[in-house]
Parts: structure tokens; sequence; C-alpha cells
């Protein structure tokens, strides 16, 4: 009997846990590019093109439209899985919020345009129904998936070209908040003033006055002493026990010849600037 009830417990569970497993909700693809095809209903050449489109638009404008084509977002509604989506992507320049997406559930027959809450003056809800179903649901219909994305990117465009935004060069998005934009210019003062300091007041003098100008810098920058101490002491200890790299690259400075630092790295794919969305939007079904 106690077998029998055992096996019972464990036939529920087994069946619970495979129906939670076939409810769970549609992962969300990792963001690589700007458009995203689940499908494979684009061709290569059609997401080219659209990229080219949407890169061009970002470049000029700064707002980032990006498209998502999956089978399903079942069991989830189109709206709650979109905001996932956004939210996880951070579509739009972070304080800006000037992100859009454009998705399509191709088996739902479901579409929807989310928008970032820096655009949702222009790119209402109104709007991007009238986009929806002036625009992409009548192509849809006729099975040209293509048009229908192309043709609502464009009206997307259109719209959010006549919105007044911060211009396509502010960096919000990727600019350090706070005292950590600092941090490069007191590491290269670190560096150079400690190794020329070191070759000319010998280590424990050259340290010191090196931590002393550092901490002066920093308090000038940020304004604020208890940054200048840390700097200071950063500095102090750090060209006190370097291994000879700042002696070495105050050689470079002394001698005439430029170091290379920073250099741009090049970052594959595309990814968010960490805007903010809200739901703002339409949805729309063929």
């Amino acid at each position: 009997m106690n077998i029998l009830i055992a096996v019972r417990i464990l036939l529920v569970a087994a069946l619970s846990f495979l129906s939670a497993f076939a409810s769970a909700d549609v992962a969300i693809p990792p963001l690589s590019s700007q458009i995203t095809d689940a499908t494979d209903t684009l061709t290569s050449e059609q997401r080219s093109a659209l990229e080219q489109t949407l890169q061009a638009f970002e470049a000029k404008k700064g707002s980032q439209i990006a498209v998502l084509i999956v089978p399903t977002t079942q069991p989830e509604s189109i709206e709650q899985y979109s905001l996932r989506v956004v939210e996880q992507w951070k579509l739009g320049r972070k304080r800006v919020d000037d992100g859009v997406l454009l998705i399509v559930a191709k088996n739902d027959r479901t579409v929807r345009i989310e928008v970032g809450y820096g655009l949702e003056g222009s790119l209402n809800d109104v709007t991007s129904n009238r986009i929806i179903n002036e625009t992409i649901v009548p192509r849809f219909r006729q099975g040209d998936f293509y048009g229908g994305v192309t043709a609502g990117v464009d009206r997307i465009i259109r719209v959010i070209e006549g919105e007044p935004l911060p211009p396509a060069s502010t960096r919000a998005t990727t600019s350090p908040d706070g005292p950590g934009k600092y941090l490069p210019i007191l590491l290269m003062l670190t560096l150079v003033a400690g190794g020329i300091l070191r070759t000319v007041l010998g280590r424990l003098p050259g340290s010191i006055v090196t931590g002393g100008a550092v901490a002066v810098v920093a308090w000038f920058l940020s304004g604020a002493i208890f940054i200048a101490i840390i700097a200071g002491a950063i500095a102090l200890v750090f060209t006190l026990l370097g291994s000879g790299l700042g002696a070495y690259v105050g050689g470079r400075a002394l001698g005439g010849q430029s170091g290379r630092f920073g250099g741009g790295s090049s970052r594959g794919g595309f990814r968010g600037g960490g805007g903010g969305f809200g739901g703002g939007g339409a949805s729309g079904r063929w």
C-alpha cells in the first residue's frame, strides 16, 4: 500500500514537472544584430539590407531599432514577451530611451511595435497602431514578410526623424558615470609621472610625490577629498611597488617617444545602449 502511494506521488510529481516544462516561457535570443530571425523567414540578403538601413539610421540619428522574428511567444502574449525582450536587450541610448523593437510572432500571426520612453510622444500608441494595420499587416496577409517588415521599419524611421533628440554623437550609453570617468586620466598620470619622478627622485620620494600629485588632480576633477585621498594612496602604492612599468613609460615619455595606449578595440556584433521601456506601442494580427 505504501509502495502504491509512493508511486502515485512520483507520478504526480513527474506530470507536474512535464507540464511546467511544456509551458515554460520562450527563451529570449541574444542580441547580436539589428535583425534577429529565429524562423529563417528572411534571406541573408534581405537581413543584410535591413541591417545596413538600421545601422545607417543609428549613425545618423542615434536611435536604435531592432527587428525580432520568432515562431511563437506562447504561453505569453506578444506584449508580455516583447517587454521581456526589451528589458534584456535595452535598446536605445541610456537616459534618451530612444529604442524601438518590431517583433513578429509568425505562427501566432501577431506583430508588435515596442516603443522606448523617449519616443512615446511621436511614435505613440495611435501612430504605432496605424503603422501596423496600414503598412505591415496588409503585406503579411499576402505572405510578403520582408516587404511588411521593410515598409514598417521605413515608417518608423520617418516618424523618429521628426523627433528632436540628442545628436547621434551623444555617448550617454557608454560614458562612465561618477568618479569612474576620471580613472583613465589618473591612471595615465600615475604611469607617466610615477615613471619620471622615480627616475629623477628615487623610488620612495618619487612615489610620495606621485601620490600627492595624483591626489591633487583627483580632488580638482571630482571635488571630493575622500576620492582624492584614495586616488593618491593607490598611486603611491602602485608607483612604489610597481615592477618597472611606470619607469618604462616614464622613460619613453622623457625620450620623446609615444606609447601605445588605449587604442579602440573592435567589439563585434550589435548591442543595446541601456534604453528604458514602459510598455508603450501597439500590437496587431493578420
